[in-house]
Order: structure tokens, then C-alpha cells, then sequence
């Protein structure tokens, strides 16, 4: 067993710096490989997805803390727990960032596809936010169950657990990997691969977490679910569009 401690302190400065470290990929990868939109359009897809991951990660946190945030309300101390600065998750800032992009998208009438450009800056980003989860330890709600294999960690109670903050950082490392390969990929593959494989990720290592369930799933892994299945019926719609352009002649042969 590992100890480890636990120092809360530094969740929000390797937060910060996750935030730090994304953005300069994300300039650096602009600056080598140009952009499918405009800057003007570029800055109010990244304002509509800063919105729309606040939103969606603070509401799918506090979901997730339906036993906590049940309490509060019964004790009278919900407006506490809503101002509070904990409570936000990854998947929710996702799914939420997701949301805001393809929303302004549409008002904007911007048809590109504008998310391979942040695939691998959010591998880094999150990479290295979770060194400061992992720092965090029992405060931080992401350690994993209690296990006896050899690299467990213990995080201040003397109970060896799964660090999955770490399981999660080589997991990512192999994803921006993947992601940042010079290959053909097809407009909005890199997101859409990055997305999936992120979610499919935290279905499987939330198994790792003692979080409780609704249905043999916890709340972020239904989200998940939902993703997944909104990027299959994506893919779905694609399909069925590049068969109409192929011409019935072509088809055949």
C-alpha cells in the first residue's frame, strides 16, 4: 500500500493549471494546424462550450450528491450546497460544454464540425486536473473502492483503495495519443472519438467507485449512456447522409 494523504489545497491549483495547459495545446495545435473557422466564430464556440460545461458539470455534480443534496434540503441547507465551489464533474462539463457548442452552432448558422481542434487539449487538461484530484484524496470524491493490489493507495484512513485518478491519467495519455496521430481522420472524428472514448471510460473505471446507484449505474455513468447513445444515433444520421450523395449507379458497382 501506497500512502498518499490527503491535500485538498492543491485540487484547485492543478485545476487551474489544467485549464492552463489545455488552452496552450489548443494555441499551439492552431497555430501548426489552422482552424476550420474564423477567430470570431472560434472565440464564440469556446464562450458557448465555457458555458455550457459550467452548467452542465455543476448540475450533473450535484445529481450525482442526491443523497447530500437531499439532506441539505430537509435540514435547510440547500442554498449552501448550491454556492458552494465543490460539486462539479468532467462528464457533466462535457456533455454540457457539448450541448452550448452545437447550440450556438445552430443560432449561428456555423456548419462546420469545430471539435477535433479540442480533442487533445482536453486529454492534457484533464490529465493534469486529475494529479490535483488525486492530491485531494478523501476530499475530492474520486478515489476509488478499497482493494488489495499492490500499487493501492492509501489517502489518510488507512484503507488501501484503487487510485482511479491516476488509472484515469494513463488512460488519457494513450487517448491524446491516439487522437494526436497524423492520420486521415474525417471531420469531427477526433471529438467524436475522444468523446466516446472518454465516456465508455468512466462507465467502465466508475464501477471502481463507491458511488451510489440508480439501477446498477450512478448517475454520471447513466450520462454517459446518454452520450454514447447520442453519438451512435450521430453516426447513424452521417451514415444515412453520405448513402443519399452516392449515386444509385455507384452503388452498385
Amino acid at each position: 500500500m501506497i500512502p498518499a494523504g490527503s491535500h485538498p489545497v492543491w485540487h484547485p491549483v492543478f485545476e487551474s493549471l489544467g485549464y492552463a495547459a489545455g488552452y496552450a495545446v489548443f494555441r499551439w495545435m492552431r497555430g501548426r494546424r489552422g482552424d476550420v473557422i474564423a477567430e470570431p466564430q472560434r472565440w464564440t464556440v469556446i464562450a458557448a462550450a465555457a458555458v455550457g460545461a459550467l452548467a452542465g458539470s455543476r448540475l450533473l455534480g450535484l445529481a450525482e450528491q442526491w443523497p447530500t443534496v437531499l439532506t441539505a434540503w430537509r435540514g435547510g441547507h440547500l442554498l449552501e450546497l448550491l454556492l458552494s465551489p465543490g460539486g462539479k464533474t468532467i462528464v457533466g462539463g462535457l456533455l454540457g460544454g457539448w450541448a452550448g457548442v452545437e447550440i450556438v452552432k445552430r443560432i449561428s448558422g456555423i456548419r462546420s464540425r469545430t471539435g477535433d481542434i479540442f480533442a487533445v487539449p482536453l486529454c492534457v487538461g484533464i490529465a493534469v486536473g486529475r494529479i490535483g484530484c488525486f492530491l485531494a484524496g478523501l476530499a475530492d470524491d474520486t478515489y476509488g473502492k478499497p482493494t488489495h493490489l499492490p500499487w493501492a493507495v492509501d489517502f489518510g484512513d488507512h484503507v488501501a483503495r484503487h487510485p482511479t485518478q491516476l488509472y484515469e491519467i494513463v488512460f488519457l495519455a494513450g487517448l491524446g495519443f491516439v487522437l494526436s496521430r497524423p492520420w486521415r481522420w474525417a471531420e469531427g472524428a477526433r471529438f467524436r472519438v475522444f468523446m466516446g472514448g472518454y465516456l465508455a471510460w468512466r462507465i467502465a473505471i466508475d464501477f471502481l467507485k463507491p458511488q451510489p446507484l440508480v439501477g446498477g449505474l450512478n448517475l454520471i455513468q447513466w450520462a454517459c449512456v446518454a452520450g454514447l447513445c447520442t453519438l451512435g444515433v450521430l453516426a447513424w444520421c452521417d451514415s444515412r447522409r453520405l448513402r443519399r450523395r452516392i449515386p444509385a449507379h455507384a452503388a452498385v458497382t
